[in-house]
């Protein structure tokens, strides 16, 4: 019989599975329901999720033999974390998996809306010849601010240098040599809004970083300068955001993430400025198969009480 059960609510890579198999009963339901889950979770040593299933205050209450919350992925913003620490249960999650892959999606996102790449996919296939209308702008030799230079701000920032743009960057969590070390310009939050002429932002979602870009963010930036974020909803004030896009003081923006998910045929996913994909940025085979193994092991780490390499709580 094995030691533990674990339940995966939002699915998990087949080889995260058998890492897990081979120590643990494993019960994959990837459409499990909030209510569902509260009925059996207190069969369960572990759970594992991504961002569909919430992990809130009751699901810790009825998981009474609950040790860990793995999260395959980067974000934990769908996991109560006080309850978490409240009834001694800890919470897991891979945040190396996923980072290229979200890099990468920045880069796609950025080159998308610089040369309007979906406005011109789009009009080929309605077959319309925009070649006259569609006189994009350059990376290169543009100043590329970058809000958190973490693991995957800095993969940004080191690929948008090798487009020959000039990256700065901005992270109240490590020193202006850290940031040089990692191949970036230290500034503070107010010289990168004013010197940059594209924004990326890299950061979680908290209390400090909700509605980070607002009305007063926006209007520190250059006139025309451009938005991406691939972090979470929530960081970006929407309604600040199309207003700036409609006064023209945002020239464009690239979303990958927000505030509700999904949003809707809102004014700003319909915006004309806008490039919009469905929180896709971890989405990739080799990301989803390192985050099966991440997470498994880790999961597997803390229930044997052994030291975890990325404990959130």
């Amino acid at each position: 019989m094995a030691a533990w059960k674990i339940l995966l609510t939002d699915g998990l890579e087949e080889n995260g599975q058998e890492i897990l198999r081979k120590s643990a009963d494993v019960v994959n339901n990837p459409t499990i329901t909030a209510e569902e889950l509260l009925q059996v979770v207190g069969e369960y040593d572990a759970l594992i999720v991504r961002g569909r299933t919430k992990v809130t205050p009751a699901v810790f209450e009825a998981g009474k033999k609950l040790k860990v919350v793995g999260r395959s992925g980067v974000g934990v913003d769908n996991i109560d974390l006080a309850a978490a620490k409240a009834h001694g249960v800890s919470v897991v999650n891979a945040p190396v998996s996923t980072s290229i892959s979200v890099a990468e999606l920045t880069l796609a996102l950025m080159l998308s809306l610089v040369r309007e790449i979906p406005r011109a996919d789009a009009g080929m296939k309605n077959g319309k010849w925009l070649k006259k209308e569609l006189e994009g702008a350059e990376l290169y030799g543009k100043t590329l601010g970058v809000i958190g230079y973490g693991r995957i701000g800095s993969l940004v920032g080191t690929r948008c240098a090798a487009f020959g743009m000039s990256v700065i960057a901005y992270d109240p969590q490590l020193s202006a040599e850290e940031v040089r070390r990692r191949g970036a310009a230290y500034a503070t939050l107010d010289e990168l809004l004013a010197q940059s002429d594209l924004i990326s932002l890299h950061i979680p979602l908290t209390g400090d970083t909700r509605g980070m870009i607002n009305e007063a963010t926006i209007a520190k930036m250059k006139d025309g300068v451009r938005i991406v974020c691939a972090a979470r909803g929530g960081v970006i004030d929407e309604t600040a955001l199309l207003a700036a896009l409609e006064s023209g003081k945002v020239a464009g923006a690239a979303l990958d993430v927000f505030s509700t998910e999904p949003p809707g045929q809102t004014a700003l996913v319909s915006h004309a400025r806008v490039v919009c994909s469905p929180h896709v940025g971890a989405q990739t085979a080799e990301a989803q198969i390192r985050a099966a193994i991440d997470i498994s092991n880790e999961v597997l780490a803390a229930l044997k009480g052994e030291t975890l390499r990325w404990k959130v709580a």
